[in-house]
């Protein structure tokens, strides 16, 4: 008895292996790849578990958008200044049978190749421009020129290259205080020609509302003497009908006014004939005078 069990446990085992390297599943997130001797015999398994043969290897493959980062990667501007370049790229592969055989399922070996070609474009966008164009420029319209491109090749991998993005750019510490000092220099000199624009501006604006202010002025001027000389003209007229209305009271009126003016001031002197006709009212009310000049008394 002891002796059947043995053939038996050997079978059993030798299934149990033959099922565990016949069977595989496939998760959601995988491509799966089966090959046989090297050779792709099948590329087309959805999720779950799949039979193969015990020769059979099958390779799985990240379906999942990837990423990977480039930093400090250098490059020539049209005028020959290096700039250091952070990127970094994303893909996801959409032909495994194409990815397999170009890159052997290798995602750090696709990402070394994907980085390579998207380098290249980088290189012929910045090479096309002077550092002062690519320093001022948008990060998208530094990747927007190459990223076609780079996809057209990258499909070749079986790849879809989804994004590239320039992080950051900057310049070697030996040769970053020099051309800070140059961008100084240029961003002053339109700072000076922004500021003799705008005073040009504001004395040509000064001028004309000097220009402006002194028409208003004379025109202000001018009708107010014209104003001014029609109401004196208009009380000459009345003084002269009250005149000869009354020539005696208006005689009178200008003397009051004048014995105003000129008596009872402190410190006032006025020297004058005691036959003066100016006291001819103080003298007699009725204001006439005798025939020597004088006031009758």
């Amino acid at each position: 008895m002891p002796g059947r069990i043995i053939p038996i446990a050997v079978a059993a085992a030798l299934v149990i292996l033959a099922a565990l390297t016949s069977l595989y599943t496939v998760s959601e997130t995988e491509y799966a790849i089966r090959t046989q001797f090297g050779a792709v015999e099948g590329a087309t398994y959805g999720p779950g578990l799949h039979w193969k043969w015990p020769w059979d290897q099958v390779v799985k493959i990240d379906r999942r958008l990837l990423g990977q980062s480039h930093p400090m990667s250098t490059f020539l501007t049209r005028d020959d200044r290096a700039l250091i370049v952070d990127f970094y790229i994303k893909w996801r592969i959409v032909d495994p049978v194409r990815y397999y055989e170009a890159t052997g399922a290798d995602e750090t070996s696709a990402g070394d190749r994907l980085s390579d070609i998207v380098q290249d474009g980088i290189k012929s966008v910045v090479a096309g421009r002077t550092l002062a164009e690519v320093v001022t420029a948008e990060h998208p319209a530094v990747t927007a020129g190459m990223l076609e491109s780079a996809r057209r090749a990258a499909s070749a991998l079986g790849i879809d290259l989804v994004d590239v993005r320039v992080q950051n750019i900057d310049l070697p510490d030996e040769v970053a205080s020099r051309v800070y000092d140059q961008m100084k220099e240029s961003f002053e000199k339109t700072a000076s020609e922004l500021r003799a624009e705008g005073d040009s501006a504001a004395k040509r604006i000064r001028a004309e509302a000097d220009r402006e202010r002194m028409e208003i002025i004379s025109d202000a001027q001018r009708d107010a003497l014209a104003s001014k000389g029609a109401a004196d003209a208009e009380a000459s007229d009345i003084y002269a009908r009250a005149y000869r209305s009354n020539p005696e009271f208006f005689a009178f009126y200008r003397s009051m006014q004048a014995y105003e003016r000129s008596l009872g001031k402190s410190n006032g002197v006025l020297v004058l004939s005691p036959d003066s006709a100016f006291f001819r009212y103080m003298k007699d009310p009725g204001g006439r005078i005798n025939d020597s000049g004088g006031a009758r008394r």
